[in-house]
């Protein structure tokens, strides 16, 4: 548990939201929470950077509500994502400050303050139609604390749509770029900027896109420098991805000498 974690926890103690047997729980079981069906994960985000986050399809309503329920006590930040209504609604009568992206799927609590980054990561979108994958990952990207633009409906059918944001793409430290189809955006984008680009096929289009592979293939296939891919439709993956390269320019930027010479420099000048 960080110095963060415990401050939180101390003053939901102190404000009542928890009571005395929850305070002592967290405090002597920081690593990891045993809720019979899901292990927790507490220690996740000191050792990965990374929070715990649930992974909503395949679990029911019940189980949503009870991890969302347990990771809302430690005070954190709370991501789920792939949350069907039923789940979201279950979680939302429980946590009224909760928030629902029906498009997303992805279901959120802000516990802590935002901190954002300096550096910026751009979500670029080819089309309306791949707004929900290119929405998981900019919310995604938002509960890390990221400093986000978007870029949507700019695909390759029409690209002066693209080249009239090419400023706002230049200036990102990294792009994640969503597109379906053929998948070509990606590659058009790689050839326009210097930041490495994180590419999501998406599994939008007709029959001989077989749910996203021929994108994904494409994808793969660019004959564009410095473009990695993730899953298919995995929006929250590629943020994650983001935003731990735009933390290292963060840290290596902290870390940078001031310009100028530096004063062994200056003694021979």
């Amino acid at each position: 548990m960080d110095r963060d974690e415990l401050a939180t926890l101390l003053k939901r103690f102190a404000n009542g939201e928890i009571d005395l047997a929850t305070a002592l729980h967290n405090l002597q079981h920081p690593a990891s929470e045993d809720l019979k069906f899901a292990c927790l994960d507490h220690e996740r985000p000191r050792r990965c950077g990374l929070p715990e986050v649930i992974f909503g399809q395949g679990k029911t309503p019940e189980q949503v509500e009870a991890i969302f329920a347990a990771l809302t006590k430690r005070g954190q930040n709370v991501i789920a994502t792939r949350v069907s209504p039923e789940a979201a609604e279950r979680v939302c009568r429980q946590h009224p400050a909760a928030n629902y992206a029906s498009a997303a799927r992805m279901l959120t609590l802000r516990q802590r303050p935002s901190r954002l980054t300096a550096g910026t990561v751009g979500v670029v979108c080819a089309g309306t139609s791949d707004l929900p994958v290119a929405e998981e990952a900019r919310i995604t990207l938002d509960m890390l604390d990221q400093r986000t633009m978007t870029c949507y409906d700019v695909g390759v059918a029409g690209l002066h749509r693209l080249l009239a944001h090419l400023d706002a793409l230049r200036a990102a430290r990294v792009l994640i770029v969503v597109a379906g189809m053929e998948g070509a955006l990606p590659s058009v984008v790689g050839g326009l900027v210097a930041s490495p680009i994180i590419a999501v096929p998406t599994s939008v289009g007709y029959g001989a896109s077989f749910g996203g592979i021929a994108a994904l293939l494409g994808m793969l296939n660019s004959c564009a420098p410095g473009v990695s891919v993730v899953n298919i439709d995995n929006g929250f993956g590629a943020a994650c991805q983001a935003a731990l390269i735009n933390r290292l320019g963060e840290r290596d930027e902290a870390h940078a000498e001031p310009d100028g010479p530096t004063p062994a420099t200056r003694e021979h000048e």
